[in-house]
């Protein structure tokens, strides 16, 4: 797995795999009761891994995976890393409020100007905000940066459940 993209904050990947899916679906909850290490999350043909309450920090990253059969003999399985969808959540809704705070004094800084009215307040909280925006790519791109070592272990967890070898 390579995680050398620096755009990409959320880490995507997919493995073929030559087992039927239910299979590794129950290898994923036989390795929920046999380790202390992740808890493990089987849901229909979801599995989440995160790192125990103890151990995570605000940036912890969890691992999502698909696991989808493509015939009796093998599966598809699809991998998403990413934090906590609390802050997720709350990352995604500062960007809607400055997308949209952005939008707004845009609009009415273009008025302002084709009015021919001083418009310096409106283009300035437009300028904030691309700054604002800024901030808020690097703060994500820390937080992944200081949770790769964590992406790491779920992913080396994730290849010892599969009885894979890493490639």
């Amino acid at each position: 797995m390579a995680l050398s993209n620096d755009i990409v904050l959320r880490p995507r990947f997919k493995i073929e795999i030559p087992q039927y899916n239910e299979v590794i679906l129950s290898d994923f909850k036989n390795a929920k009761t046999t380790q202390s290490d992740f808890i493990v999350s089987v849901i229909d043909e979801h599995v989440f891994i995160k790192f125990p309450k103890a151990k995570q920090t605000y940036w912890s990253p969890q691992l999502h995976l698909e696991i989808n059969a493509i015939d009796e003999n093998s599966s598809r399985i699809y991998g998403l890393f990413g934090p906590s969808p609390t802050v997720w959540t709350l990352f995604m809704f500062l960007h809607f409020v400055v997308a949209s705070i952005f939008i707004g004094f845009g609009i009415w800084a273009y008025s302002n100007w084709s009015l021919e009215q001083d418009y310096a307040i409106q283009f300035s909280i437009v300028l904030f905000m691309i700054i604002i925006w800024i901030a808020l790519y690097f703060a994500g791109s820390i937080g992944k940066a200081s949770s790769i070592k964590e992406m790491h272990l779920l992913n080396d967890f994730m290849y010892e459940v599969l009885k894979k070898e890493k490639p």
